[in-house]
């Protein structure tokens, strides 16, 4: 895996073999498609009560994940997720709430990817991850995969697809996988890069694409945002998950972790990840910090990527055949 970011132009070149730039990459049929499925996806929130909100896009403050690339403006960062504001809700007793907006992130665009994609993020008080992980399966059956459903703990999928044990394996045994996956030597990989290399070039190809795949139980080192705990064999692990289907990641959640020390704790560490790796620091949300330290309710939070949902609904197979407009073209 890169440790760097590939820099992302926001004046891409034009593909010569593309005519009619200024047209739809997306067919008006198929956007009037999109359109009733957002209505569904909202139709579904609705009926269980959940509140829709609104968050910034602009904020003074990004994430120091090393994992995802924040687009700088003169007046803040362009959000890659609506998290931080929605945990501020949740401390404010908002309740049950979700949110459908445009995320950024300084990523190249690909048959999966565009810089600028459509979010749906939510977060259920008094849930765990594994009742919000029923909850997103239901939510994808409802706009249509049908499909069913099957559960994988980390642990299970890398044994099953890779026939290795990811929490015990060696650092040795995994560089050495990394490498095969990638054709290319991994001897100054972390463990949690060759993990990383492990899932998306390895689990998540040998998936049955015909199954909606929830997998469990990352290792702690990946828990993010999610809450810690020691399985009876001693490793540790996060309260997380990810959502899988047709050959795309759908979804990323969590149990979330609410103790602000922790939280702050982690946010520091991750910037010192960035500056071992040459990123920039990122300036750490205090708003969060403190609306944790006010009190966020035990609950569950999901991010799904709406655009690759409606790829799988309506069949199909680039990013750009259910966007209006793509980066090429905007």
């Amino acid at each position: 895996m890169p440790l760097g970011w590939p820099t992302l132009s926001l004046h891409p070149q034009k593909d010569p073999h593309m005519a009619d730039q200024w047209a739809p990459s997306a067919q008006i049929a198929t956007l009037k498609m999109r359109h009733d499925l957002m209505r569904r996806l909202r139709a579904f929130f609705d009926q269980k009560g959940l509140l829709e909100v609104e968050t910034p896009i602009l904020s003074a403050h990004a994430t120091p994940d090393v994992h995802l690339a924040s687009i700088e403006t003169r007046f803040g960062y362009l959000h890659t997720s609506p998290e931080y504001p929605m945990k501020r809700l949740l401390a404010a007793q908002a309740g049950a709430i979700y949110q459908i907006c445009k995320v950024f992130r300084a990523e190249e665009s690909g048959s999966n990817h565009n810089p600028e994609f459509t979010l749906l993020e939510w977060y259920q008080p008094g849930w765990d991850d594994q009742q919000l992980s029923q909850q997103v399966v239901a939510l994808l059956q409802h706009l249509g995969l049908d499909r069913n459903s099957q559960y994988l703990s980390y642990r299970e999928a890398f044994t099953a697809t890779l026939g290795i044990d990811p929490l015990s394996a060696s650092l040795a045994t995994l560089r050495e996988l990394a490498g095969e996956l990638l054709g290319q030597p991994c001897d100054d990989y972390d463990r949690n890069t060759c993990l990383d290399v492990a899932m998306s070039f390895g689990v998540e190809r040998k998936l049955d694409p015909n199954l909606i795949t929830v997998i469990s139980d990352f290792p702690a080192a990946q828990a993010a945002l999610a809450i810690k705990e020691q399985q009876p064999d001693g490793f540790w692990t996060a309260k997380r998950f990810e959502v899988y289907c047709g050959g795309l990641e759908l979804a990323n959640g969590y149990a979330e972790l609410t103790d602000a020390q922790e939280q702050l704790a982690r946010f520091e560490a991750e910037n010192r990840d960035r500056q071992n790796r040459n990123l920039p620091i990122m300036p750490i949300d205090t708003h969060l910090i403190d609306a944790m330290k006010a009190g966020i309710p035990a609950c569950a939070g999901v991010a799904v990527g709406v655009d690759r949902v409606i790829m799988l609904c309506l069949g199909k197979k680039h990013i750009d055949d259910v966007l209006s407009f793509p980066i090429a073209r905007a």
